[in-house]
């Protein structure tokens, strides 16, 4: 989703969603209705598309994730898809490549019209005939075809074995569209949806867009409010916080900076009731990524030297206040498979020693001239800060002579495309909470780094291997090794770990549901008194 490396995606800013852990409720009293509350939730992230064959940034997600529904969902706190339009869905016996799902009975649109696997077909091969640019075709390529032997049953047939096809189809790749509202070979323009979610889109403009409860749903959320309102702030981080100190908003969402958050922390501690903070889960990482054919950052000693002199804890403490975590692998905690490779090979704190020792084992006896390249917006506010701080531990050894250069984003992928940087920096927010979603689309074919780097024991044997294993649980020895080789080879050196953040308003309640690994906001969540 919301993958921010990938074409189409919004920047990699701190996601803001909860209330005070002491103070979040979990009352789910009232109707299935949720109440006649309606709740305003600012956020900075734009919503770039309103139709599934062509969204794939965290602001039109998070509009399908609660406009449309999928075949399969992730619970709130879970990692692992259960059905959802779907009554059940499960692989052919012995195998990974046949997938057939049943939906449930009686499913409606929010115009009324029956969902049937007519639909389910049309949706999915409208997404990949379409094939958008900014679309989510990325994850649907594996479908070789589709069939719908009745009205209830779906039956995928998979180019090759593909154990995580139920996590990408539980994200908003699985958006469910009217065959009948919808044109099989055309992008819908007109701002409008129509989905069978628990949330119907009333209205959409440059600076809001109105849901309601959709009256017709049928699935697992239970609606704990009237509608939402989303304000958007277009960026504009200082209107969103005054908005929520006025009450303009209830809820803040995706778009306060590391200094704003740290601010409001020290309010609330200091005995302001009226504004609360939950600190949630996230899977959003930052990556250093070094060209593999670059004559300075291809020399593996160059790359295992910067390895060992960057300081994380100072980073994320000095730049991101705390609001991060330092990242020691390309598997971040939280998702299945996790380790701490890097920490294990180059340890937690500098080691100038260690990072001498290499360079001089390869020759290199003259500081190394480094150029970090980054870009001010796409991967959040402090990215230009983030590898200024680098840059000056780098210095700090006397073994590098590291600068920053800044372009504007345009200029910036193109220039990584062409294989023109040696150092760049970019960010990933997962399309769905799997270790393979980690992996795969940085190193396999095609890959969203752009580095140049290819090890074949992953490519060629570690990821096709456990692309077929169903038994998400017995992965673990494989995506160990691969974050091993990762350290080891250096195409990459992650730094840092997102956490998720909400503020709210006093009264508002629920939102620590909507914060965890799969990162879906969950509307129907969130209640206010």
């Amino acid at each position: 989703m919301k993958a921010t490396f990938r074409k189409g995606t919004a920047p990699l800013a701190v996601g803001l969603s909860a209330v005070l852990l002491a103070g979040c409720g979990t009352d789910r009293g009232g109707d299935a209705g949720g109440g006649e509350s309606r709740i305003v939730v600012g956020m900075s992230d734009e919503v770039l598309a309103t139709d599934p064959a062509d969204g794939y940034d965290p602001g039109s997600w998070l509009l399908f994730n609660n406009v449309f529904q999928s075949l399969l969902s992730f619970p709130k706190g879970s990692t692992t898809p259960q059905p959802e339009a779907a009554e059940t869905c499960s692989f052919e016996a012995g195998g990974s490549t046949v997938y057939q799902c049943t939906l449930r009975e009686g499913l409606t649109f929010s115009n009324g019209n029956k969902l049937t696997s007519k639909d389910v077909k049309f949706s999915f091969e409208r997404a990949l005939g379409i094939d958008s640019d900014s679309g989510p075709v990325p994850l649907l390529t594996s479908i070789d075809r589709i069939e719908t032997p009745d009205d209830r049953t779906v039956v995928f047939h998979l180019k090759a074995p593909d154990a995580t096809f139920p996590s990408k189809i539980a994200s908003g790749a699985g958006s469910i569209v009217d065959h009948r509202e919808y044109e099989a070979g055309e992008l819908r323009t007109d701002r409008k949806a129509v989905g069978s979610g628990p949330y119907r889109l009333d209205s959409f403009d440059e600076d809001r867009a109105v849901f309601s409860v959709n009256p017709e749903y049928k699935g697992s959320a239970e609606p704990q409010n009237g509608g939402i309102t989303l304000s958007f702030f277009h960026g504009d981080q200082e209107r969103l916080a005054e908005a929520l100190t006025n009450g303009d908003v209830d809820v803040a969402y995706r778009g306060l900076g590391a200094g704003q958050i740290a601010e409001l922390q020290g309010s609330r501690s200091a005995g302001d009731t009226r504004i609360s903070i939950v600190e949630g889960t996230s899977a959003e990482v930052q990556h250093l990524v070094f060209n593999m054919d670059d004559p300075i950052a291809g020399q593996p000693a160059v790359r295992q030297a910067v390895a060992y002199l960057v300081d994380r804890d100072a980073l994320v403490r000095d730049v991101h206040q705390s609001t991060a975590t330092s990242l020691y692998s390309i598997v971040p905690a939280g998702i299945g498979t996790h380790n701490t490779a890097f920490f294990d090979r180059y340890g937690g704190t500098p080691q100038p020693d260690q990072a001498r020792e290499v360079l001089r084992d390869a020759g290199i006896t003259e500081k190394v001239r480094l150029t970090l390249w980054s870009t001010p917006v796409r991967y959040g506010p402090a990215t230009d800060q983030t590898l200024r701080t680098l840059a000056e531990q780098l210095n700090a050894s006397g073994l590098f002579d590291a600068s920053v250069e800044s372009v504007p984003l345009k200029q910036y992928e193109k220039d990584v495309q062409a294989g023109k940087y040696g150092v760049y920096v970019k960010g990933w927010v997962p399309d769905y909470p799997d270790p393979d979603n980690f992996t795969q689309p940085f190193f396999g074919p095609d890959n969203v780094l752009a580095n140049r780097y290819e090890n074949k024991k992953i490519t060629g044997d570690i990821i096709p291997r456990t692309s077929a294993m169903t038994d998400r649980t017995a992965i673990e020895a494989d995506f160990g090794r691969l974050q091993d080789i990762v350290a080891e080879d250096v195409p990459l050196l992650p730094l840092w770990q997102g956490k998720q953040y909400a503020v709210a308003r006093a009264g508002v309640t629920g939102l620590e549901w909507t914060l965890d690994a799969s990162t879906i906001f969950r509307f129907w969540e969130i209640r206010k008194s």
